[in-house]
């Protein structure tokens, strides 16, 4: 695999590589992150490797990451209409202004004519909503977001962290309404964060969004930097208060399961990681962030590692999640109730104990 495989997203024709560019590193406005000189050598690398989608979102870095790749495009090394550019809305950048944020008509619209003014294009390829507003009618987000692809400043629309019964019934109104649906579906996936296999992944799966997984590092906890001896503190100077809780027995067995494939494969324990997340097949892409040139090479290692099928069932039981219900309702057999008395494999298909085995009645 390398980053010119391109795999088309969700229910589209719309091509992107395995791996996608994510660019909330580009700047250094949050603390921690890359110089525009930093930034533009990596978006320069991934291209000359084939890839062509770029993530951003208008709160990276205050606007700046937007910024960055602006004035990349505009150096004229890449034609703009190789790249699947895609951008976000919903976080407000303006403190105190009600309706800088958020997913109303007002917002979405002035979002992008910032964003298409920051990026230095008249449209985006894909314009992700970044969040769940509840205080929004999905019909008012929707039909913006239609009226932005029938203008052509937008090509595609797509949904990030949002619940599964929002989005799907987002999809149904879209196809009522003859309104452009989402395409796409960004949800955390790795494997210290399986959860969105309960409905997420499943929902995408059946209503024709393809799933793009963000931080399948788990925030660099899966590079290996993170041992029992030592609890290694990036010299970024991001912030690492959410990471020391999660360095638990859990999370140790995994990293010592990771060292022992990097050992056996020659490769690093991210780039296993990274290739976990790639072989599974409801994922279309994988949103891939570096903090430097040397970050993004490691890590684009990933495409030449092909883990054995042991390998890879070694590392799902041991990351096996805990899902909320139904998914264990479902699993402990109800799933078999329409089938009971039919046969599996030539075998007798169980009566789940839910029932009684000799309960015949209708209520």
């Amino acid at each position: 695999m390398n980053l010119a495989s391109y795999r088309t997203l969700g229910k589209s024709g719309l091509r992107i590589s395995p791996l996608t560019l994510g660019t909330m590193t580009f700047g250094q406005e949050w603390g921690w992150g890359a110089t525009p000189d930093e930034a533009a050598a990596m978006l320069a690398y991934y291209l000359e490797r084939g890839g062509n989608s770029i993530d951003t979102a208008n709160v990276y870095t205050k606007g700046h990451s937007e910024k960055i790749i602006g004035n990349f495009i505009r150096g004229k090394t890449v034609r703009r209409d190789f790249l699947v550019l895609s951008t976000k809305f919903f976080c407000n950048l303006y403190p105190g202004d009600p309706n800088g944020g958020g997913t109303s008509r007002k917002t979405i619209i002035s979002s992008l004519e910032n964003s298409l003014r920051r990026l230095g294009t008249d449209y985006v390829d894909l314009y992700w909503m970044h969040a769940f507003d509840p205080h929004t009618p999905i019909e008012e987000t929707l039909s913006a977001l239609d009226d932005l692809v029938r203008s052509g400043k937008v090509r595609y629309i797509a949904v990030s962290d949002t619940p599964a019964w929002k989005v799907a019934q987002a999809q149904v109104l879209a196809q009522l309404r003859g309104w452009s649906a989402f395409i796409g579906l960004q949800a955390e996936y790795s494997l210290l964060e399986r959860t969105a296999e309960g409905e997420l992944i499943p929902m995408a799966g059946e209503l024709g969004l393809g799933v793009m997984s963000w931080s399948p590092l788990k925030e660099g906890i899966l590079s290996g930097k993170y041992t029992r001896e030592h609890h290694q503190q990036p010299q970024s100077g991001r912030d690492t208060s959410r990471i020391q809780p999660q360095l638990n027995a859990r999370t140790y067995a995994v990293l010592d399961r990771l060292r022992e494939l990097s050992t056996q494969t020659n490769a690093t324990p991210a780039a296993i990681a990274l290739a976990w997340v790639m072989g599974k097949p409801f994922i279309a892409s994988t949103l891939l962030g570096a903090r430097t040139l040397a970050q993004l090479k490691q890590n684009l290692e990933a495409l030449a590692v092909a883990l054995p099928p042991g390998s890879v069932a070694a590392l799902d039981a041991i990351t096996e999640p805990v899902l909320n219900f139904p998914v264990p309702f479902l699993r402990s057999g109800v799933q078999h109730l329409a089938q009971a008395g039919t046969t599996v494999n030539g075998l007798p298909s169980p009566v789940p104990a839910l029932l009684p085995a000799n309960d015949s009645e209708v209520y």
